[in-house]
């Protein structure tokens, strides 16, 4: 799960990834495409900006733009400026320390469930949730506005009963 200021985080850098190259975008104009409060996206964006994955530029026509290649930036590295990981303390079975050096019989599986939770985040970039996006990206006008109907889940692929019907059977 993620916390609310990851969530505008990554929304703001997809925007900002869709312009990558084309000079700043202004907080207004994120806050805007993202439905984001302007002033806590204001508080995000320089936090990103603390943390070297975004630019910023004063001045009438300043704003922020991506400091890293859309394809280079991985979801964990921005989600990670928000929500640290956290190492397990704590052992699963008890109240007693858990570690690698002092495992409890959990310990090693539920170390690879944290992991393999985590993997997707730090092997995703910016680039590939744009790439995988591309349908949606045609349907909007160059200003944003809606030029037509969204695809359909059905007609990019995607069948829920499929899914159902495969989690129900195993």
């Amino acid at each position: 799960m993620l916390s609310q200021t990851s969530d505008h985080a990554l929304r703001a850098l997809l925007v900002l990834a869709r312009r990558h190259g084309a000079g700043p975008v202004r907080t207004e104009e994120i806050a805007d495409a993202t439905g984001a409060p302007r002033n806590y996206l204001s508080k995000t964006l320089h936090a990103l900006v603390k943390a070297g994955l975004v630019a910023s530029a004063r001045g009438p026509l300043g704003g922020f733009a991506l400091a890293v290649a859309p394809d280079a930036l991985t979801l964990a590295r921005v989600i990670d400026c928000f929500d640290e990981p956290r190492p397990q303390t704590r052992c699963l079975l008890g109240t007693r320390p858990c570690d690698p050096a002092r495992p409890c019989a959990a310990h090693h599986r539920w170390t690879a469930i944290l992991e393999a939770r985590r993997a997707p985040l730090a092997t995703t970039t910016l680039a590939d949730l744009l790439a995988d996006a591309t349908p949606l990206l045609h349907t909007l006008h160059p200003d944003g506005a809606p030029a037509a109907a969204a695809p359909s889940p059905a007609s990019l692929g995607y069948d829920p009963t499929a899914r159902l019907a495969a989690a129900s059977a195993a």
